[in-house]
């Protein structure tokens, strides 16, 4: 018997500001909040100061136990890593719960949306930030378009997670952890599809970060953004068939992505085997692991001659900040390419007290109207507060917050497994965040 509403499971950097939300708007509408990790601590932490909210240590991969926990909520909220939503999804449909996360589709999602349908479930995915408000944003101004008599001829649209220009000044990457840092180690991999001018265009994991286009945020200045994953299969998903470009990406500050090709190119990035001798390396062992031997180049000369780089250059001067070239132990005891980096990174990119983050997301809508050609630059710049209370924890967890709400106050009809492209869903949620400052600022050329 059901006798909970809401239970979120995960309880990591991106939930502070959602189990916020649902504890508060909670409390006056009689909810319940079931906050489940695999760190009972961790957990206890986000419903501190609630008399609404439970704590419980929570693993997916114990099925009896999970399913017992998700059978006494009304619906769940997964902030579980990503290959782990399926599982708890799957646990969802057999008992008839909603399913809510941030996450993209995977291709498992997409095979429970004829049953959540026939059992009247919502199983909405990708409703944080990226993906998530550039999905409800980009939508909006889309129909707004189309509404008009406009006819879209291109979409492109970027989103990053960087730092606030007053945080670690001395920070050459401007760029910290503000996600899931093995997320970050592991951006770019596979084959990046979009379309440009009406032609196809792919491009593989190794060229990834050296294909970037320039973007120009008002207020802001220059950045750069790199194709991000699969932008082809959202020309359906948006109503853009016949549209000339489509195209999604993530944004960076100008140089980032010349400097991180360098540990892509290397192997720095490979996740698929385990280093031998992890125990006794050091930082400057590790990057020189992946470089020919030569009996008296330096680790920075080896590098700049691979790359045809200047040892004054901002490539190496990101890599040194960054402790490439320290003789400081990585401090691990064994690990893969990948897990050694993040590592190493963590050391220097780890958000630290007083550290803010910092939001911003740029679409461009390039349209005839009238036979005129027009165009519409939209831009959204959200700040954090602190290192705990991130602009990345706040636009990931409130779109998924408030539809949470929405839905279980019956004002969300759709079923099925979605994404936040309906009038629906993006209407009341772009709406809801501009009350936290959220908002995107649109220019028409």
């Amino acid at each position: 018997m059901v006798h909970k509403d809401i239970l979120i499971l995960g309880a990591g950097r991106s939930s502070s500001t959602l189990i916020a939300y649902l504890l508060q708007k909670g409390g006056s509408r009689g909810w319940t909040i079931t906050v489940g990790d695999i760190s009972l601590a961790q957990a206890t932490e986000r419903i501190t100061g609630f008399t609404n909210g439970e704590a419980i240590e929570f693993n997916i991969e114990r099925k009896e136990e999970s399913r017992r926990i998700i059978q006494a909520h009304r619906l769940v909220v997964s902030l579980l890593p990503a290959h782990l939503h399926p599982s708890a999804a799957s646990i969802c449909l057999e008992e008839g719960k909603h399913f809510l996360t941030a996450s993209y589709v995977s291709d498992e999602m997409k095979g429970f949306d004829e049953q959540a349908k026939q059992k009247n479930l919502l199983f909405l995915n990708e409703c944080g930030l990226d993906p998530g408000i550039d999905h409800m944003s980009g939508m909006q101004v889309i129909d707004k378009i189309k509404s008009q008599g406009g006819v879209l001829t291109s979409f492109e649209s970027f989103t990053g997670g960087l730092i606030a220009p007053d945080t670690d000044p001395q920070n050459p990457w401007r760029y910290k952890f503000t996600w899931n840092p093995r997320n970050v180690v592991m951006a770019g991999q596979g084959t990046a599809k979009y379309l440009q001018e009406g032609q196809y265009k792919f491009i593989p994991y190794q060229r990834v970060f050296t294909r970037t286009t320039p973007v120009v945020v008002p207020g802001l200045g220059d950045y750069e953004g790199y194709a991000n994953r699969d932008s082809l299969k959202y020309l359906e998903t948006y109503g853009l068939q016949g549209i000339k470009t489509m195209l999604r990406g993530t944004l960076r500050n100008k140089g980032f992505c010349s400097a991180w090709n360098i540990l892509v190119q290397v192997g720095c990035c490979d996740d698929s085997y385990s280093m031998e001798g992890v125990g006794l390396m050091t930082h400057r062992d590790f990057l020189n692991s992946f470089l020919a031997y030569h009996p008296s180049n330096s680790i920075e000369e080896k590098i700049c001659k691979v790359f045809n780089l200047s040892l004054t250059g901002e490539e190496i001067n990101k890599l040194r900040w960054s402790g490439f070239f320290s003789d400081e132990l990585v401090g691990l005891p064994k690990g893969t390419p990948a897990q050694v980096l993040e590592h190493i990174l963590n050391k220097r990119w780890k958000l630290k007290q007083g550290d803010k983050d910092l939001i911003v997301m740029w679409h461009r809508f390039r349209f005839l109207k009238d036979d005129v050609q027009k165009e519409i630059q939209a831009h959204l710049i959200a700040t954090g507060e602190n290192e705990i209370n991130t602009a990345m924890a706040k636009t990931v967890g409130l779109p998924l917050a408030i539809v949470t709400r929405l839905l279980l106050e019956g004002k969300i009809k759709a079923r099925g497994v979605v994404i936040p492209v309906l009038k629906e869903i993006y209407d009341p949620v772009l709406e809801e965040l501009q009350e936290f400052g959220i908002r995107l600022n649109e220019e028409e050329f």
